[in-house]
């Protein structure tokens, strides 16, 4: 949950309550603000998810889906994978954000710690989100700036499935020169591979804005390519209208937007 900008849970919850479901939250840490600013205070809350969790449990509490992102700690992310499995066990989607880095490198605070974190999430996932970088440090694939083959992208997907998610869409590639998603529906045991045009300019929160429409979608009945696809169409299209903004570093301001959904 980020105090100022729009980022993770600030844009998660408005664009899923938008689209007609119920948002409850779970916050994993809190922030001050978003990372590109370059200080920032933060607090981890895993005391608070232990206790939260076993309230939910006493009431009773059940939910159709779970979306989850960063996360703080792999205790933290032990306690979330757990929870994950008991819902799914009781008929929930998980959705998994494996929130690490970009560019190759992993973000300011991420370790190898994160990593494995985040392999414990990806084995409770009927869906994970990665980016690129995020899709090779979950493997130990190689990273490569100027691109990868569709052989080695689907090399990639079946990677991830192994580690446990069973349907897989792998954000900000570079694909036989083209910028494009790849992924893959175990539904249909379908691959697909979706090019799109890059805009040359950098958001917070984009991820966030990718998955979470992509999961008001699937809970609606769509199928994954198309609602991959209308993701990647809404989104190009906000950052185009955002993109002369002064300050980027809040991300975009969807709350202007929403009637797009």
């Amino acid at each position: 949950m980020c105090g100022y900008g729009k980022v993770a849970a600030a844009v998660q919850m408005p664009i899923l309550s938008y689209m007609g479901h119920d948002v409850f939250n779970l916050p994993t840490m809190l922030i001050s603000n978003t990372f590109p600013y370059g200080k920032y205070a933060i607090m981890e809350s895993t005391s608070y998810i232990e206790e939260a969790i076993q309230k939910w449990n006493e009431l009773g509490i059940r939910f159709d889906a779970i979306t989850t992102g960063f996360m703080a700690s792999e205790h933290q992310a032990q306690l979330v994978a757990r929870y994950c499995r008991e819902q799914a066990s009781l008929g929930a989607d998980i959705f998994v954000d494996p929130v690490m880095g970009d560019y190759g490198k992993l973000y300011g605070g991420a370790d190898e710690g994160t990593i494995r974190c985040m392999q414990e999430m990806l084995g409770v996932a009927h869906l994970c989100f990665p980016n690129y970088t995020e899709a090779c440090l979950l493997t130990g694939v190689e990273y490569k700036e100027k691109g990868i083959t569709a052989e080695e992208a689907y090399t990639l997907v079946n990677k991830l499935r192994r580690i446990g998610s069973l349907s897989v869409v792998i954000t900000s590639c570079i694909i036989d020169g083209e910028h494009a998603v790849v992924g893959y529906n175990h539904f249909k045991a379908e691959y697909f591979l979706l090019p799109y045009e890059e805009i040359p300019v950098q958001f917070p929160g984009t991820g966030d804005i990718f998955s979470s429409i992509i999961v008001g979608r699937l809970q609606d009945g769509d199928n994954l390519r198309h609602a991959t696809r209308t993701a990647m169409d809404t989104l190009r299209h906000w950052i185009d209208i955002n993109k002369d903004n002064e300050d980027k570093n809040r991300g975009i301001p969807i709350e202007r937007h929403l009637s797009d959904l």
